[in-house]
C-alpha cells in the first residue's frame, strides 16, 4: 500500500463508465493513463449503471501493457460518491487506482485510505485539486496518504471558483501552488486537458508552458491530442542519458550524494531521474 511506483504519466484520457466497449480502444490510444469516468461525464440518472459497468471491467485480470488504469469516482461529499465507495469496498476485484474529485480537505483522502485498508484493497489514489479550499490545503492533501501517486489540476472548476479566466495566465498562481505541493510530497502532477480541439498549436504551447512549470503530464479530451502530449512531456536524449548516469553513480556509491560534472547531486533528485528513465522505457516498449 505504501509503495509508490514510478511510471510515466505524460498523458491521460477519460472513457465513459457507461460505455465499457470503449475501454479497450482507450487502452490502445497511446495515453499513459486511462480513466473510467463516473463523475461529471455521467448524468445523475445513469450513475448506478455506470458504476456497475465500470467495476465489471476489473473482474478479469488486466493486461500488463504499461497503461495505468483509474476510475474517477464522485465526490465523497455527495451521496453518489459514498455509493461509489461502498461498491468498491464490496468488490473483490477493485480498480488499481481511484481518482478523487473536488477534494477540499485531507480528511476525505484519509477516510478513503482507511476504508480501503480495512477492506484489504491495495488501490492507489489520485487527487484532483479543483476547489479553492483544496488549493489552500494542497500541501497537506499531498502528504496525507501514502496511497497518493499524483495530484491533478482541475482548471475548469478552479477558474469558476476563483472567478478568473480559464487560461494559462489566469490560472498561473493556482497551477504553481499545485506543482509546489506535489513536489514537496514527491508526487507526479498532471494538468487539466486543453479543451479546444481546433487549436492544436495552442494545446502544444500550453503543454510546453506547464511542463516548464514542473508538470509531469497533461490530460486530453480526444485521442488525437495524445501523441503531441507524449512528445512534449518526453525527456530529451540528453536528459535520459544524464538520468541513467546519475542513477548508476548513486547506486554504485551507496551514499546520500554524489558529485557529477563538478555539481553536487543529492538523493531527492533521484526520484526525478527514475521518472525520466521510466518514461524512456515506456517509449521503447
Amino acid at each position: 500500500m505504501t509503495h509508490r511506483t514510478i511510471r510515466p504519466r505524460r498523458s491521460f484520457i477519460f472513457t465513459p463508465g457507461l460505455r465499457p466497449d470503449m475501454f479497450p480502444k482507450a487502452l490502445t490510444s497511446g495515453a499513459d493513463i486511462v480513466c473510467v469516468e463516473l463523475e461529471d461525464g455521467i448524468a445523475p440518472k445513469d450513475k448506478a449503471e455506470a458504476r456497475r459497468s465500470a467495476l465489471a471491467l476489473f473482474e478479469h485480470p488486466q493486461a500488463d501493457d504499461g497503461v495505468e488504469r483509474i476510475v474517477r469516482i464522485n465526490s465523497m461529499r455527495e451521496r453518489v460518491g459514498i455509493e461509489d465507495v461502498h461498491a468498491i469496498l464490496a468488490t473483490k476485484t477493485p480498480p488499481p487506482a481511484l481518482m478523487m474529485p473536488k477534494i477540499r480537505t485531507p480528511d476525505e483522502v484519509v477516510i478513503l485510505d482507511q476504508l480501503l485498508t480495512e477492506a484489504g484493497h491495495s488501490t492507489r489514489l489520485h487527487v484532483i485539486i479543483e476547489t479553492n479550499e483544496g488549493l489552500e490545503a494542497a500541501f497537506e492533501v499531498a502528504k496525507c496518504s501514502p496511497r497518493i501517486d499524483a495530484l491533478f489540476f482541475g482548471g475548469v472548476d478552479m477558474a469558476a471558483e476563483l472567478r478568473c479566466v480559464n487560461s494559462y495566465d489566469g490560472l498561473f498562481h493556482a497551477r504553481a501552488r499545485v506543482v509546489h505541493a506535489s513536489a514537496a510530497a514527491g508526487l507526479d502532477v498532471i494538468d487539466v486537458p486543453f479543451l479546444d480541439l481546433n487549436d492544436p498549436d495552442g494545446m502544444r504551447i500550453e503543454a510546453e508552458r506547464v511542463r516548464d512549470m514542473g508538470f509531469t503530464g497533461k490530460g486530453s479530451v480526444h485521442p488525437k491530442q495524445i501523441g503531441v502530449l507524449n512528445r512534449v512531456f518526453m525527456p530529451s536524449d540528453d536528459q535520459i542519458a544524464r538520468a541513467r548516469r546519475i542513477i548508476k553513480e548513486f547506486e554504485a556509491a551507496d551514499t546520500g550524494l554524489v558529485v557529477i560534472d563538478g555539481k553536487l547531486i543529492e538523493k531527492p533528485v533521484l526520484r526525478e531521474m527514475y521518472r525520466i528513465v521510466a518514461v524512456a522505457e515506456r517509449m521503447d516498449a
